[in-house]
């Protein structure tokens, strides 16, 4: 089996730097999952007893407590800090820039709309730094059912999703209200994680994509992949692999989520190449 790697894939700036975080904090804890990958979280917890927190009463004096990739809500994060406890904001700097910007656009009475996934940890996190008038929409069609506090708008993104869907959005939010602001808080990894996807998939008879089932950047490449390859698969690691998805296929694509590491990559591309 030929196998051909995307042009853009896997880890993005945030996780490395999330990564490299927990490395250095042997035998600290993460409030909730530090990447949506529970192979990598195993690997932190195996190699460096990194452990998960999903509850802030879990929190014991003198812990050291690393804030995750997607960050957390607002009031969370201040309680985190009155405790007697070490804190490393670990959240990715593309995330902490729509919470600055929900908040700013907030205190100037701007109504928010947050283009992402209401129960993502993220969109959480950013929703809770607005103080008043705030909406999140998965879709063009939720803006039905909205009805906006005030007369200026503006926009965010969860930096995982579609920037198609976003740019639908936006459109319709602009030729329907008299001020839209609009920022552009997708990420650029994602944005060229998802056209070296685009691509790939229009040249391969299968496509594998690997990475978290609820990663939403993961998610999305999938998504992404089955437009044009109808033999599209997510996985997790090379024991998901079924070889009865390469009978009479000949190239297979390759790409990987934000949080998916170099580690299990190269296993099922090693995997895929015995078949």
């Amino acid at each position: 089996m030929k196998v051909k790697l995307a042009s853009s894939y896997g880890f993005c700036f945030g996780v490395k730097r999330a990564i490299k975080i927990a490395e250095s904090y042997e035998n600290s804890s993460t409030m909730g999952p530090l990447i949506h990958n529970q192979n990598e979280i195993n690997r932190l917890k195996n190699d460096y007893n990194v452990g998960l927190y999903n509850e802030l009463g879990d929190v014991k004096e003198n812990d050291t407590v690393i804030i995750r990739t997607h960050g957390i809500p607002k009031n969370d994060l201040k309680e985190l800090k009155q405790k007697d406890a070490k804190v490393i904001n670990a959240t990715c700097p593309f995330v902490t820039t729509p919470q600055q910007i929900v908040k700013k656009m907030s205190q100037e009475q701007y109504s928010i709309l947050i283009f992402g996934d209401e129960e993502h940890p993220e969109v959480k996190g950013v929703k809770s730094y607005a103080t008043d008038d705030v909406h999140v929409v998965q879709q063009l069609s939720d803006l039905n059912t909205i009805h906006f506090k005030y007369d200026k708008i503006a926009t965010v993104a969860q930096t995982t999703k579609k920037k198609e869907i976003y740019l639908d959005i936006v459109n319709h939010l602009i030729l329907k209200n008299k001020e839209v602001r609009v920022f552009n808080t997708i990420c650029d990894a994602t944005f060229e994680n998802q056209d070296a996807a685009r691509e790939l998939s229009k040249e391969v008879d299968i496509m594998i994509v690997i990475g978290g089932k609820n990663s939403s950047n993961t998610k999305q490449l999938h998504s992404i992949c089955l437009e044009n390859c109808a033999n599209s698969y997510l996985i997790e690691n090379k024991n998901e692999l079924d070889n009865n998805w390469f009978t009479n296929h000949e190239i297979c694509g390759i790409t990987a989520g934000a949080s998916t590491p170099d580690w299990i990559i190269q296993e099922v591309v090693d995997e895929i190449q015995k078949i």
